[in-house]
C-alpha cells in the first residue's frame, strides 16, 4: 500500500498544474489568460524544484509552448472567428439558418444536422471552442434555450474533437509521447464508430428522452455511421501523417452525413416540440403540415429582407467556410 502511494505522488504533483487551473477558474472566478498565467509559473515550479529540470530547458520549454499555442492554434481560432464574423455581417449566417428550417422543424434533427454534422465541419477547420460557440448559436437562432444549446454542442462535439482543429490532437499527442501519430490516429480511427454512435443516440436520450430515441435512430445511423466511416477508411488506405488527410477524414464524414441524414429523417414522425427543447413557444410550427405534425413540408423560408432563398445562394452561404479549410 505505502509503495502504491509512493509511486502515485508523481503524477499527484504533475497534475497540480492542471487542478490549479481549473480551481482558478471555477473557485477563484479569474480570467482565463489569469488562471493560464499562474498555471505556467506552476508548472514551471514542478518541474524546476520536483522533477529538477535545469533551467535552460524548463525557460526552453515555455518559449516553445508560447509559440506553438499562437502558431497554428491561435492562428486557426482567429481565421475560423474571422470567416464567422464576414458570414454574419453579409447576412450569410441568416441564410444557413433559414435554409435549415425550411429542411425540417424537427430539432432533434436540427442537432443533428448543425450540432453534429455542421460543428464536425468547424471542429475540423477551427476547434479549439469556437465550432461549439458557432453552432450553439445557430441553435439559439433556431429556437433552443441558450444555456441548453451550448450544453448539447459540447456533449456532440466530444466525436469530432479527435481530428479537430487540421488534425492537432493527434500531431500534438505524437510529438509528447514519441509515437508515430499515424498510428496514434488509425487506433483513434478504429474507436471512433462506436463513440459516435453513442455520443448522438446519448444526445437524442437527453432531448427527447428514450422516445426520441426510438423515432430518431434512422438518422443517427445514417449520420453517425457515414461521418464515423470516413476517418477509418482514410486512415487506413494513406500512410501520411499529415494534419491535411486528418482533416479530410473528418470533413468527408460530414459531407456524407449531411444529405443523408435529412434522407432518413424526412420521414421521421414528427411531433411538437417546444417543451423538450426549451421554447417558450408552444404553437404549432409554421412548417408541420396539417395539425397532426406528420410530415415535414419543404416550403421555402424567406430570409430577414422577406426573399425566398434560392439553391445558389445557400451554396454561397457554405462556401466561405469550405475556403477557410
Amino acid at each position: 500500500m505505502t509503495r502504491r502511494v509512493i509511486s502515485g505522488f508523481p503524477a499527484l504533483v504533475a497534475s497540480l498544474p492542471i487542478l490549479f487551473f481549473f480551481f482558478a477558474l471555477i473557485k477563484l472566478k479569474l480570467k482565463g489568460y489569469v488562471a493560464a498565467s499562474w498555471t505556467v509559473v506552476i508548472a514551471l515550479a514542478v518541474a524546476l524544484l520536483f522533477y529538477k529540470m535545469p533551467v535552460d530547458h524548463a525557460l526552453a520549454s515555455v518559449v516553445y509552448g508560447f509559440f506553438y499555442g499562437l502558431w497554428p492554434i491561435a492562428w486557426i481560432i482567429i481565421a475560423a472567428v474571422f470567416v464567422y464574423k464576414i458570414s454574419v455581417k453579409t447576412g450569410q449566417f441568416d441564410i444557413i439558418r433559414s435554409s435549415i428550417l425550411s429542411v425540417t422543424p424537427d430539432q432533434r434533427l436540427q442537432m443533428l444536422i448543425v450540432g453534429f454534422c455542421f460543428g464536425a465541419f468547424l471542429e475540423g477547420a477551427a476547434g479549439f471552442g469556437a465550432p461549439v460557440a458557432i453552432t450553439a448559436a445557430l441553435l439559439v437562432g433556431l429556437g433552443f434555450n441558450p444555456l441548453y444549446a451550448a450544453g448539447l454542442c459540447l456533449i456532440v462535439n466530444t466525436a469530432p474533437v479527435a481530428f479537430g482543429a487540421m488534425g492537432i490532437p493527434i500531431l500534438v499527442a505524437g510529438q509528447v509521447t514519441g509515437l508515430d501519430s499515424f498510428e496514434i490516429g488509425q487506433m483513434v480511427g478504429r474507436q471512433l464508430p462506436f463513440l459516435t454512435i453513442i455520443v448522438l443516440f446519448w444526445i437524442m436520450a437527453i432531448m427527447d428522452g428514450w422516445r426520441g430515441v426510438k423515432e430518431t435512430w434512422p438518422a443517427v445511423m445514417v449520420s453517425g455511421g457515414s461521418f464515423a466511416i470516413a476517418p477509418v477508411s482514410q486512415l487506413q488506405l494513406y500512410r501520411a501523417g499529415t494534419a491535411g488527410h486528418y482533416l479530410f477524414a473528418g470533413l468527408s464524414g460530414v459531407s456524407d452525413a449531411v444529405p443523408q441524414t435529412l434522407a432518413a429523417g424526412a420521414h421521421l414522425p414528427l411531433r411538437r416540440y417546444g417543451r423538450v427543447a426549451g421554447r417558450s413557444d408552444a404553437g404549432p410550427h409554421p412548417l408541420y403540415e396539417g395539425a397532426n405534425c406528420s410530415r415535414v413540408v419543404a416550403v421555402p423560408v424567406p430570409d430577414r429582407h422577406g426573399h425566398s432563398l434560392e439553391r445558389t445562394a445557400v451554396q454561397s452561404a457554405v462556401c466561405p467556410r469550405r475556403r477557410a479549410v
